[in-house]
């Protein structure tokens, strides 16, 4: 494996940390108090090209590489752009764009990817329901084909965009009697008959994106916005979303625990106490220390991954590890932050506050720990032999 940065990409971080630092950070505080999604930081990000990372430059993207996307989510929140608009991103660009440019029709890319790269529209993805959450299989707003349409019946919850949002890449069972083998994809917009939006839920973090309910009442979706072979939605979720939302959208989980750690280490060199900066009191030396390691091991294990998907090497179960260790080692980056800026770093005026209540989703969003734990285990106990299928 090569993980090493080319002259190129060091070129693009930079530029990336420079223009969330100086664009966006400041946008945050007033945004992420008010718990109302940032259109100036969105506008700007997409002008900046943000939108369209991965996508090959066709359909207006900039054909990035996995990568070099994570490296550029790394970049943009280690500058300060705050957790929300980045799961925005997540959602908009990985959830919602990359299964529409791996499996779409060309009709569907040209239709629906250049207006998600171009932030003519935003995405989402509508997967978790009031009653399925991680167990994906489980899910029950159905899809009937009625002639020349499909009409959808159900409820989503917990939907990043979903206020917002004008397409939709949505998971609905198409077969009963087949399992999981009967769970198909759909490209529904926010104008088809039926489709409405739920009220917008007040979350502890990640405040500044918006979340909210999908609802489907004889919604009518056009035969032509199936997503892939019909019952083709589970492998869609499980082998072509989660690897690269734990990898691409997971980067910026890497860059706001580096963001944390600097914001620490500045404050610890000038807060003093007892004659001296405590940066000098080892108790504060070791916590800097453990943040360190937590997110060297972090940078390995997500660079893996994208290393992997970029040499499209299956990587399921290592992007599970990641997920689960990244999630954990954040709330400890987190908590060690909060604890060095003592009495202050429980005030919202400084950002390790809020960086603090966003990690916590990271345990539960795209698989809780406990089901990252589940296919771990289950992985190592039960291995796939080479060449069985």
């Amino acid at each position: 494996m090569d993980f090493s940065i080319t002259e190129e990409q060091q070129a693009f971080v930079k530029s990336v940390y420079s223009f969330s630092k100086n664009e966006l950070a400041p946008l945050m505080e007033e945004y992420e108090l008010k718990g109302e999604f940032c259109w100036p930081a969105w506008n700007k990000m997409a002008e900046f090209g943000m939108m369209g990372l991965p996508f090959p430059e066709a359909y207006g993207g900039a054909n990035a590489g996995v990568m070099t996307t994570c490296l550029g989510m790394e970049a943009l929140a280690r500058g300060g752009c705050d957790a929300g608009t980045c799961l925005a991103w997540g959602a908009h660009t990985i959830l919602c764009g990359v299964p529409i440019w791996l499996i779409g029709t060309e009709e569907q890319k040209q239709k629906y990817l250049t207006k998600l790269t171009n932030s003519e529209w935003v995405g989402g993805f509508g997967l978790t329901e009031p009653g399925a959450g991680s167990d994906a299989a489980s899910v029950k707003t159905t899809a009937v084909k009625k002639g020349d349409k499909y009409i959808l019946n159900g409820t989503k919850m917990f939907i990043t965009n979903g206020p917002i949002g004008k397409v939709f890449v949505v998971i609905a069972v198409t077969d009963k009697s087949a399992g999981h083998m009967g769970i198909s994809a759909f490209l529904v917009e926010s104008s088809f008959p039926g489709f409405s939006i739920g009220k917008e839920l007040n979350k502890m973090g990640n405040r500044t994106s918006t979340t909210s309910e999908l609802i489907f009442e004889d919604c009518e979706v056009p035969k032509e916005n199936l997503l892939g072979p019909e019952g083709m939605g589970f492998i869609l979720v499980g082998k072509t979303i989660l690897e690269y939302e734990r990898s691409c959208l997971l980067a910026a989980g890497l860059g706001g625990m580096e963001y944390c750690l600097d914001l620490s280490v500045k404050y610890a060199k000038e807060r003093a106490q007892f004659g001296k900066p405590i940066a000098q009191f080892q108790a504060i030396q070791r916590k800097i220390a453990d943040m360190k390691i937590g997110i060297e091991g972090s940078r390995l294990a997500l660079y893996r991954v994208a290393w992997m998907k970029d040499n499209n090497i299956p990587a399921m179960l290592e992007a599970s590890v990641v997920k689960l260790f990244m999630s954990e080692v954040g709330l400890k980056v987190a908590d060690h932050g909060v604890q060095i800026h003592g009495g202050y770093g429980y005030m919202k005026e400084y950002p390790v506050e809020r960086h603090y209540r966003d990690a916590k989703l990271g345990t539960i969003g795209a698989g809780t720990s406990e089901v990252q734990r589940m296919i771990i285990s289950k992985s190592v106990l039960n291995p796939k032999k080479k060449g069985a299928k």
